[in-house]
């Protein structure tokens, strides 16, 4: 599905380390902590949670992905602001990596803390996993858009 309308969004994705995009596009799907968000220019005002996920950007046409560990979102006058731990480049994920980050985090759990912390890698094992399958798959998976 190709966005295209007159108005363009900015999104900017900020890490403590640095800022990791900055760029003028046509749309921003966002990994809320419920669910996916998409977002056009002229969206009204929103702050939300983010969960782990993908974060899309399309500009004429063109596609990125980037994984996203939480964090929060802010739209507002048709700038996406986007403060999360940790961004990184669809491209740069390593599929065996997150498939050994969610073999690791399915061990035992005795406290609720454990639990709580098994929970969220495997989670986020789980989202940079299917990230990577989508790079490798060249985006043409049944859940790619």
């Amino acid at each position: 599905m190709e966005i295209t309308s007159g108005k363009k969004l900015q999104c900017v994705v900020v890490t403590p380390e640095k800022a990791v995009l900055d760029a003028t596009v046509d749309f921003v799907a966002l990994p809320m902590f419920d669910g996916e968000l998409g977002v056009l220019p002229g969206r009204a005002p929103l702050i939300g949670r983010l969960g782990p996920g993908e974060l899309r950007t399309q500009r004429s046409g063109q596609i990125q992905r980037y994984f996203v560990d939480g964090g929060f979102a802010q739209v507002r006058a048709d700038v996406v602001t986007v403060l999360t731990a940790k961004a990184q480049k669809a491209e740069e994920l390593n599929l065996e990596a997150a498939n050994r980050a969610l073999e690791a985090a399915h061990g035992a759990a005795h406290t609720p803390e454990a639990q709580e912390t098994q929970r969220k890698a495997q989670e986020r094992a789980r989202a940079q996993r299917r990230i990577a399958e989508k790079v490798q798959d060249g985006g043409r998976t049944a859940s790619s858009h």
